[in-house]
């Protein structure tokens, strides 16, 4: 209890103003993601809060955002539009029956999020190698800059063009002045975030000067919304009435709720990851499944579109000073203000200082170094990192990292397939002595096979794993396949220095085979701390 109140009172002024920075950077993107959905912007926005303030408090991560995503959004696309068609088929006609469907399905991704955390599943995203890590660092990078390039545009008769002339000029004026605010800033002062500073600053010219710029208010009108005004989200209790109309869609729904799970989890700990690494500090990821699952409940609840961590948000908050759980909180509720109160005032902000705060971002996300060091690291670990920034841009987060890791993960077996030897010698009474050296298991095992010639070995064989650990089924397998063989011939056959753990399935698999292990082998090189442990005792 110590330890979480110190997590809302260690700096709170610092919490406090990055909080307030974060809340406005959250605005267009919620928004943005909620139309990429076919959503109100309010539920975008009410997704965006709820998750916030779930995970500011329970999550595993202090200073981690969580919101409205555009990876999860993507994914929610094909259900809202089927579930808004079938809304149409019934004789009833229900309009937003998609939204409904989105709101049952977040329920059945929370329980699954919830059960991963409770499994202890978050644990795996140590797992994942550096260049997945730079690679979906730079990858989602290159996202956010595309993302910002759409602001570039202005739709008239709803019809959607680029900006030309002086209105290009303005807003990239207006862009570039956001980020020379940021950069200059700090190196005067670090009482206030830069980021805020910016906001203001661009805001109060734009208004002083009467320019006429995109603002938060016009993009959501350009975008078919009608403001960010709004009251308190509402329980759904209709949820319960349309579970009846699912019949013949629950295939949709679980798929969906099981890609929306996996996607939320994997750029939730992956952005974990990513601050962990940026405040040299630890979070949990298991917690952090657990705080993601309940924010989607409840956002399904509440008529939230749900979401997960966010990158860019995340990183604001940390460059302006937030570390603590109260900054996550301060995002919410002042985001939830801006529903209730302040909408007016919001939506006068110019979008070109949104997005020269998210530029900011861009540059301080993307992993530069990943250039420097490309001929210097391994060519599988250089084609990895490239590989899983390609894939982010063109596909979606989540079968980038899992490409990724599979791509890391064959390499990692081809590499340790090929190391496997065995050193042959004959001992004084003509028993052949095979010394294998390197790891047995599946993908090593054809070579390991390759190392015996029974038909012309000896009568007495030896095996002696000094060097080597059986680590899986199918190394368990070969060793009795091969020793099956001198069986067979007519030969002796002796295992020596075998695992604890490979000698007891061996035995439990046939109890014939604690007659061909030797444990008592003199030999300096080798120990048995268990046996020297029991010696004690």
């Amino acid at each position: 209890m110590t330890r979480f109140i110190k997590q809302f009172t260690e700096n709170p002024k610092n919490d406090i103003l990055s909080g307030l920075t974060v809340a406005l950077a959250l605005v267009p993107e919620a928004v943005a993601f909620a139309f990429v959905a076919g959503l109100d912007p309010l539920v975008g926005l009410y997704g965006a809060f709820i998750m916030g303030i779930i995970t500011a408090l329970f999550g595993g991560r202090p200073g981690m955002i969580s919101g409205a995503t555009g990876a999860m959004a993507v994914v929610m696309i094909p259900l809202i539009q089927e579930g808004n068609a079938a809304g149409l088929a019934l004789s009833e006609s229900i309009p937003n029956m998609g939204l409904q469907w989105l709101l049952i399905t977040l329920l059945i991704v929370g329980i699954i999020q919830i059960s991963a955390g409770f499994l202890r599943l978050g644990k795996f995203v140590r797992l994942i190698p550096h260049p997945v890590m730079m690679g979906f660092v730079n990858g989602l990078a290159i996202v956010i800059f595309i993302s910002q390039l759409g602001m570039f545009k202005k739709t008239e008769g709803g019809v959607s063009t680029w900006l030309k002339g002086s209105e290009l000029f303005i807003m990239l004026g207006l862009v570039g002045l956001t980020m020379f605010i940021m950069w200059g800033l700090p190196k005067l002062t670090k009482k206030i975030p830069s980021a805020l500073a910016a906001i203001i600053i661009i805001a109060g010219l734009t208004i002083a000067l009467d320019m006429n710029v995109s603002t938060v208010g016009s993009f959501i009108k350009d975008g078919g919304g009608t403001g960010l005004k709004g009251g308190l989200p509402n329980f759904q209790f209709q949820i319960f009435e349309n579970f009846s109309l699912l019949d013949g869609h629950w295939k949709i729904i679980i798929s969906t709720a099981f890609l929306l799970a996996a996607v939320g989890l994997i750029e939730s700990l992956m952005t974990l990851n990513l601050v962990d690494e940026l405040t040299d500090t630890r979070g949990s990821g298991n917690r952090e499944c657990v705080a993601q699952g309940a924010g989607n409940i409840l956002s399904g609840f509440f008529g939230g579109m749900g979401g997960c961590a966010m990158i860019g948000q995340s990183i604001i908050n940390i460059n302006s000073g937030g570390r603590g759980r109260l900054s996550g909180v301060m995002a919410s509720m002042t985001l939830l203000s801006f529903v209730l109160f302040g909408s007016n005032l919001i939506e006068q902000i110019p979008i070109a200082a949104l997005v020269g705060v998210m530029m900011m971002v861009v540059i301080g996300t993307f992993a530069w170094s990943s250039f420097r060091i490309l001929n210097k690291i391994p060519i599988s670990d250089a084609f990895v990192l490239v590989a899983v920034s390609l894939i982010t841009v063109w596909h979606d987060l989540a079968i980038a990292v899992i490409t990724g890791v599979i791509m890391s993960a064959l390499n990692f077996a081809w590499k340790n397939a090929t190391m496997i030897r065995a050193r042959k010698k004959i001992k004084a009474d003509g028993t052949k002595v095979y010394e294998i050296w390197g790891p047995l298991f599946f993908g090593s095992v054809q070579n390991f096979n390759s190392k015996f010639s029974v038909k012309e070995d000896p009568s007495s064989v030896e095996i002696d794993f000094i060097e080597s650990k059986v680590t899986d089924h199918s190394g368990i397998e070969a060793l009795r396949n091969i020793a099956n063989k001198y069986l067979d011939s007519g030969r002796k056959i002796n295992l020596t220095h075998l695992s604890p753990e490979c000698k007891s399935l061996l035995i439990k698999a046939n109890p014939k085979w604690n007659d061909y292990i030797i444990d008592n082998v003199d030999d300096p090189r080798y120990y048995v701390v268990t046996d020297l442990m029991d010696s004690e005792v």
